[in-house]
């Protein structure tokens, strides 16, 4: 899978929207509501390096592989950070992504996940 591969992928979520942030922050951001479950960073040397959030256990399991690591700022809240996503194996990338994304919706109020559930019908 290539970057927007899976820029199409983050995007076909049920309320996802994608938001370019400028200087200084350079990334582009994937958003449920208000809660992010996925970014890129659009500026070198990091560029298109992929972050998202897992799960503890998952956060061990990944940072173990090679071409992953812990989010810069983000890593103490168990977010990881795909150096290159060309590399990795795309059915295991779709599947972090959809984890995170219901890890978004999960912490979102009962109301909107109700609205987010009848968008996806």
């Amino acid at each position: 899978m290539n970057t927007e591969q899976l820029k199409r992928h983050c995007r076909q979520y049920p309320g996802a929207v994608e938001t370019l942030h400028g200087e200084p922050s350079n990334i582009l951001v994937y958003k449920v509501e208000d809660k992010t479950f996925a970014y890129f960073k659009t500026s070198e040397p990091e560029q298109w390096r992929f972050s998202l959030r897992v799960t503890p256990d998952r956060f061990l399991e990944l940072t173990d592989r090679p071409g992953v690591k812990p989010a810069r700022y983000m890593g103490r809240f168990h977010w990881v950070t795909i150096v290159d996503v060309g590399r990795f194996p795309a059915d295991y990338l779709t599947e972090l992504v959809a984890a995170s994304y219901r890890r978004a919706v999960a912490s979102l109020s009962k109301a909107k996940q109700k609205t987010l559930a009848t968008h996806d019908e």
